[in-house]
């Protein structure tokens, strides 16, 4: 099978690609929310699907059980989609996902509870939430290769970054409409009916947003890859366990190390500082906010200063901020309570850190089998390491209060490592076609 990979189509960025790129990354938001909004409602949820007769602990360990269904299912969607991706084009599975992730969170939001369903109603939607997980296992890993092969060479870190910071606004979304909800209407009615809101409008927009997709073109690497024969003769995955295996190694420490940013420096942060040192809610709810707009707005800087320093040079300094913000937050801000914002703003920086993952990941695979190789190294370590994570860091905190910074810690130097080391088959391979030149790395 031919592994070279197919030109970059273009040396600059032009409307078009900018167009794409921001529609991707708007896509990417509306899924990312549709995903998390489960989260920020779950105790509702749990009075609505399971028996009253329960205890509230039983009902809650149910709601989160179906909450982590949703991570079990991320591989196998991501293996499936990515399997058809590379051998029958981005933009099809691209587009899918949006859908997958659509209608399974509309139907959430309409869907009857315990009371008229009975066993049914939590059935239903442990097969919804499942639906939404296969539909995260392809669409940031699709994401991220349908963007690339659209940008040139010159803005691959731009590109990686914008679709990363598209995923992570989706949390900040979820987290004002969850504020916002709970501003308009009183807590009886949130609890009635109005927590199917954002269920319905996330469903609907993301209709729309799949819509918007079909605007999109198929990439040009794709295409070129196609016109040439060059496409995976046999299934993808079955090549990229055979002729990948460090690039899988290397991708699965950058994804842990992904997630420890992610989990522990934004999703457990509220938890973790109410419990371990009497921070109120409603100030680690600000902190929170703080912490994911800046993870937002640092991984498309982040990315894009890649563009210009190389991937190699933007490392160290992030690995650094990613360090720093941990240390802080877990260690120095509970001595010192008034500089908490501040910290939680760097922690949010240092987590941009997530926006170096796709880009390295995706000069780690050729084309012909790129979708499959990412898509599988990051769903499996985000399935595996995901779940570890909180139940790890849960663990130490009873031996060492600044066990989440000392993880975080560990991890940015292995995720850091893992980064540098990562194969690059970009220079490792002549172009398909003589017509793409002018000095332009391939991707």
């Amino acid at each position: 099978m031919p592994l070279s990979p197919a030109p970059s189509h273009t040396a600059s960025l032009s409307w078009k690609d900018l167009r794409t790129l921001v529609l991707a990354a708007l896509g990417g938001a509306l899924e990312f929310y549709d995903f998390v909004i489960f989260a920020y409602f779950a105790k509702i949820i749990a009075q609505h699907f399971f028996p009253a007769s329960q205890p509230d602990w039983l009902r809650q360990t149910e709601t989160f059980g179906l909450f982590g269904a949703g991570y079990l299912a991320r591989p196998l969607g991501g293996v499936i989609m990515a399997h058809f991706g590379d051998l029958h084009g981005r933009k099809k599975m691209f587009a899918f996902s949006v859908l997958l992730m659509a209608a399974p969170t509309l139907l959430i939001g309409l869907l009857p509870g315990f009371d008229t369903l009975g066993i049914g109603a939590p059935l239903v939607l442990l097969v919804l939430r499942m639906a939404q997980g296969a539909a995260m296992g392809g669409e940031a890993p699709g994401g991220w290769v349908f963007v690339v092969e659209h940008a040139s060479a010159r803005h691959t870190g731009l590109a990686c970054g914008l679709l990363t910071g598209g995923l992570t606004a989706g949390m900040l979304i979820g987290s004002l409409v969850a504020l916002g909800l709970n501003a308009a209407l009183s807590a009886a009615a949130i609890t009635d009916w109005g927590w199917r809101l954002p269920f319905i409008l996330g469903g609907i927009f993301g209709l729309v947003a799949m819509r918007l997709r079909r605007w999109l073109h198929e990439t040009p690497v794709f295409a070129e890859m196609q016109a040439n024969d060059a496409l995976a003769r046999q299934a993808p995955l079955l090549t990229v366990l055979r002729a990948s295996r460090r690039a899988i190694v290397l991708s699965v420490i950058g994804t842990w190390t992904l997630t420890a940013a992610i989990v522990v420096l934004l999703l457990m942060m509220p938890a973790l500082l109410q419990s371990l040192h009497g921070f109120s809610p409603a100030s680690t709810m600000r902190a929170s906010l703080i912490a994911t707009l800046s993870i937002t707005i640092a991984s498309v800087a982040i990315g894009a200063a890649t563009d210009r320093w190389g991937l190699h040079g933007v490392i160290p300094p992030v690995i650094a901020l990613l360090i720093a913000g941990a240390w802080g937050l877990y260690a120095v801000a509970p001595a010192h309570p008034s500089w908490f914002m501040a910290f939680a703003g760097l922690a949010g920086i240092g987590a941009g850190y997530v926006s170096l993952v796709p880009i390295a990941m995706v000069r780690a695979f050729p084309p012909a089998i790129r979708f499959s190789g990412l898509s599988f190294s990051y769903n499996l370590s985000y399935a595996v390491f995901g779940g570890l994570t909180p139940a790890c860091v849960s663990a130490l905190v009873g031996h060492n209060p600044t066990a989440p910074a000392l993880y975080v810690i560990v991890m940015a130097l292995m995720g850091g490592i893992a980064l540098w080391a990562m194969p690059d088959v970009t220079r490792a391979h002549a172009p398909l076609s003589p017509r793409v030149g002018q000095g332009a790395r391939q991707i």
